[in-house]
C-alpha cells in the first residue's frame, strides 16, 4: 500500500490536479516531448523544481524536445502584431521591455494558452532574488561582493523602464492593459522571472561579428527553465530552425537529477540574478571582481606628495580616455587567471611608469611596440613575476578590496567547518556566505602572490 508521499509523487510524475499536473498536461497538448526516461519533480531536487533520471542516461540523449510554437516570446504572444506595431517606442537599455510586456499580458490572462505554465508559479511568486531583500539585509550579507551595487542599478532601471516605456504603452492601450492590474510590482516581478528564468539563444558567428547588430532578445522556454543549475552540469540546450533540445552531456545515472548550466557565472552573479550561490568548492566559474576605481584608490593612499596624486590622476585620466578603465569597471580574477588581464597590466603599466616614460607613451597615444608577454594570458601564478612595483600597487588594492567587507576570511572559516552553526543560517545568509568566503578565498590568494 502507498503512503501519502508515494500518491503523492505518482500523481505529480503520471497526472492530477496540481499545477505540475496541469503543466505536464498542457506540455503533451503543445508538442513538448519529454523522454521517458526522465520526469519532472517537486521532490529530491536542489530547488522547488527539477528533472530527474529514472533510468541510466548515455551521453548525447535528447532528454527532451520542443516546438518553437510552444517557446514564449514577443514574437509568440498574442499581441505581437501590437508590439511589433510599436516597437520603435518599446527600445530600451535591456531590450527586454517586448518579453516583458508579453508576460504581464499573458500572465493576468487566465484564457492565455501560456496559463498552466505561469501555473507553476502561483501568484506569480519569484526567486528569492538580493532585489527583494531589504537595504539593510543586504548591507549586511553582501557589502564587499558587488552584487548590492548591481541590485540598485537594476532597481533604478526598472523604474525608470516602467515609468518611461511600459506605463505610456498601457495607458495607449486601455482595452487590454490596466494601471491598476499591471503595475510596477507586477514588472518587478516579471522582471525577477526573465532574469532568472529566461533563455537567450545564441547568435551565430558570422552574425557575431556584424557590429551594431542588434542582440537577440530573451524568451521563456517551458520545461527547460526547470532543469536547476550547476558549474559542472550533465545537459546543455541546442538550438535549431524547429525546436529546442536538451541534450545530455554525459552519462547520468538513474535517480540522479538532471542539471543545466545557465553559463559561465560566478557566485556572486548567480545570486544576484538567479537567487542563489554553489557551496565551495563547486563553482569551478567562481570570480572575485576589484572595482577599477579602488586600484587609483590604493595608488593615492601609497602617494608621497600631493605632486605624485596629481600624477596618478592624470594617468587615470588619460587610461579612461583610452577605455582602458571606467567608473563602473572592474578588475576580474578567477581561481586560475585574470580575466581582464588587458586592463589590468595597462593600468598597473601606466600608474608605475616614470614621469619620462608617461610623457612618451601620450606623445605616441599609447602605442608602443608590442611585447610579447602582453599576448599571454596572465595567469595569478604569473602575477608573482610582475614589476615589484606593480605588484606592490596589486597588493594594496587587493587589501582595500579585502577590508570593503563586512566581516573576515577566518569567521567566514570558521562558519562553513561547524555544520551545527551553518545549519542555523536562513538560505539568504548561507548563499551569501559562500559568495564571500569564494572571493576573500581569490583576493587572499592574490595578496599571497603579490607579496612582496
Amino acid at each position: 500500500m502507498m503512503s501519502p508521499e508515494q500518491k503523492k509523487r505518482k500523481m505529480t510524475q503520471e497526472g492530477g490536479d496540481d499545477p505540475l499536473s496541469t503543466f505536464l498536461h498542457w506540455c503533451k497538448d503543445s508538442g513538448i516531448k519529454l523522454n521517458p526516461k526522465v520526469y519532472v519533480s517537486t521532490e529530491n531536487t536542489v530547488a522547488q523544481y527539477g528533472m530527474l533520471s529514472r533510468e541510466d542516461l548515455p551521453e548525447g540523449e535528447v532528454v527532451f524536445t520542443i516546438p518553437r510554437s510552444a517557446l514564449l516570446s514577443q514574437q509568440t504572444t498574442r499581441i505581437h502584431h501590437l508590439l511589433e506595431k510599436e516597437h520603435q517606442s518599446l527600445d530600451s537599455m535591456s531590450g527586454w521591455v517586448p518579453l516583458l510586456i508579453s508576460l504581464m499580458y499573458e500572465s493576468t490572462d487566465r484564457s492565455s494558452p501560456w496559463a498552466p505554465y505561469f501555473g507553476l508559479w502561483p501568484h506569480l511568486v519569484p526567486p528569492d532574488l538580493p532585489m527583494f531583500w531589504s537595504e539593510e539585509e543586504q548591507a549586511a550579507l553582501l557589502k564587499g561582493t558587488g552584487v548590492a551595487e548591481a541590485v540598485k542599478k537594476d532597481v533604478k532601471d526598472m523604474e525608470q523602464e516602467y515609468n518611461s516605456i511600459v506605463l505610456p504603452f498601457i495607458k495607449r492601450h486601455p482595452d487590454i492593459l490596466s494601471p491598476q492590474t499591471h503595475t510596477l510590482e507586477l514588472y518587478r516581478r516579471l522582471v525577477a522571472f526573465v532574469m532568472a528564468y529566461s533563455f537567450q539563444e545564441p547568435m551565430e558567428e558570422d552574425e557575431e561579428d556584424d557590429i551594431g547588430k542588434e542582440v537577440l532578445p530573451p524568451m521563456m522556454v517551458p520545461v527547460a527553465d526547470l532543469l536547476n543549475h550547476i558549474a559542472k552540469h550533465n545537459t546543455h540546450l541546442e538550438f535549431t530552425a524547429e525546436c529546442l533540445r536538451m541534450v545530455t552531456t554525459q552519462p547520468v545515472p538513474a535517480g540522479h537529477e538532471l542539471f543545466n548550466t545557465y553559463g559561465q557565472m560566478g557566485n556572486w552573479q548567480l545570486l544576484h540574478m538567479y537567487g542563489f550561490a554553489e557551496p565551495h568548492p563547486g563553482n569551478i566559474n567562481e570570480t572575485a571582481d576589484i572595482p577599477m576605481s579602488t586600484l587609483l584608490e590604493a595608488a593615492l593612499q601609497g602617494a608621497e606628495s600631493e605632486e605624485e596624486k596629481d600624477r596618478f590622476r592624470e594617468r587615470w585620466t588619460f587610461l579612461c580616455r583610452m577605455e582602458i578603465v571606467g567608473e563602473e569597471g572592474a578588475f576580474v580574477f578567477s581561481r586560475e587567471e585574470v580575466l581582464t588581464d588587458e586592463e589590468l597590466r595597462t593600468s598597473l603599466k601606466l600608474l608605475c611608469m616614470s614621469p619620462e616614460e608617461f610623457a612618451e607613451y601620450q606623445q605616441n597615444d599609447g602605442w608602443e611596440e608590442d611585447d610579447e608577454d602582453d599576448e599571454e594570458t596572465m595567469t595569478c601564478q604569473k602575477l608573482a613575476q610582475l614589476p615589484l612595483s606593480w605588484r606592490r600597487l596589486l597588493h594594496s588594492c587587493t587589501e582595500l578590496a579585502m577590508k570593503a567587507y563586512a566581516t573576515d576570511l577566518p569567521s567566514e572559516q570558521r562558519l562553513l567547518d561547524d555544520p551545527a552553526d551553518y545549519a542555523k543560517l536562513s538560505s539568504r545568509e548561507q548563499y551569501s556566505l559562500h559568495v564571500r568566503y569564494g572571493q576573500k578565498l581569490i583576493l587572499q590568494q592574490l595578496m599571497e602572490l603579490t607579496a612582496s
